[in-house]
């Protein structure tokens, strides 16, 4: 089980300086990925007042493929978006910047991708929201090929090309597709066309019968569940480490592939102490025998 952590950019703002730190941070105590969630813009409570997101204006977001970028740069680590929101970016120009990440990383990028929630963020890019599902489908089918292919023809619902296509490849081709789903019809999609699973349940708390429905749904396709990557997820916010540990056996006991740690959301009030908080739960899940 490969461990990383979640870039805490809600909590740590704009300072290069204190994203490079974390960054150096979590490499040095021996990570082996970064994770990052996207949003491109915060709703204003102001005029939005019914809003119950549970992110506004106020929130720091970077923007994770430009910063993975710049991170592969000095950092040996891997990188996952978990996840971007891929209906609401335009699938061609989501390729070629893919691509370019994949490329400066030398092969180390995950695109973790889901349908969203903020109707608000659609609007602003100028993508429609109750479609989006179907989008995503034709998206990764799209992406995968552009990918791939030198030359590409897709005539799809809501993509068209036309003998084009990108110029350098990525190192992976394709670039992994992990998706982040929980209602049965994204995780069916899980099961049908992800790479891996970013869950939103927990060992014990649904986990299990989401499996279930995705190794249903891969199956019927000829896939083999086991195939499908996951990636768990626990958080300092008890910073009891045996409590950490205890959940991280939860989740390789699950079958999960990945674990990332997450300090948002814990107390921490400033680079240093989610410094502090990743540091002390390496000790805990990656030396322990």
């Amino acid at each position: 089980m490969q461990i990383g952590a979640v870039i805490p950019q809600t909590e740590i703002g704009g300072d290069p300086g204190a994203v490079r730190a974390f960054a150096e941070a979590v490499s040095a105590a021996g990570y082996r990925h970064l994770c990052i969630y996207d949003h491109v813009l915060g709703a204003d409570r102001a005029v939005h007042p019914d809003w119950s997101g549970p992110y506004d204006l106020g929130d720091s977001f970077h923007e994770p493929l430009t910063l993975f970028a710049w991170l592969a740069g000095f950092t040996p680590l891997a990188f996952a978006t978990s996840i971007l929101i891929g209906p609401q970016r335009q699938t061609a120009l989501l390729a070629k910047q893919t691509t370019e990440v994949d490329l400066l990383s030398g092969g180390r990028l995950r695109l973790g991708l889901g349908i969203g929630w903020n109707r608000v963020e659609y609007e602003a890019l100028g993508q429609p929201f109750a479609n989006r599902a179907r989008r995503l489908e034709e998206q990764i089918t799209l992406l995968r090929r552009l990918w791939s292919e030198e030359s590409v023809t897709f005539s799809g619902e809501f993509h068209t090309v036309t003998g084009a296509g990108l110029n350098p490849f990525p190192v992976q081709r394709p670039i992994p597709i992990w998706l982040g789903a929980m209602a049965p019809p994204a995780l069916r999609r899980v099961g049908r066309m992800a790479d891996g699973w970013f869950p939103q349940a927990l060992p014990g708390g649904g986990l299990e019968e989401a499996l279930e429905i995705i190794a249903e749904a891969a199956v019927h396709v000829g896939r083999d569940p086991a195939d499908i990557g996951m990636e768990g997820q626990v958080r300092w916010a008890s910073a009891d480490l045996d409590v950490i540990a205890r959940h991280a056996e939860k989740w390789r006991a699950t079958g999960a592939t990945h674990l990332s740690v997450n300090t948002m959301d814990a107390g921490c009030t400033s680079v240093d102490d989610h410094i502090a908080a990743i540091t002390a739960m390496a000790d805990a899940l990656i030396a322990a025998p």
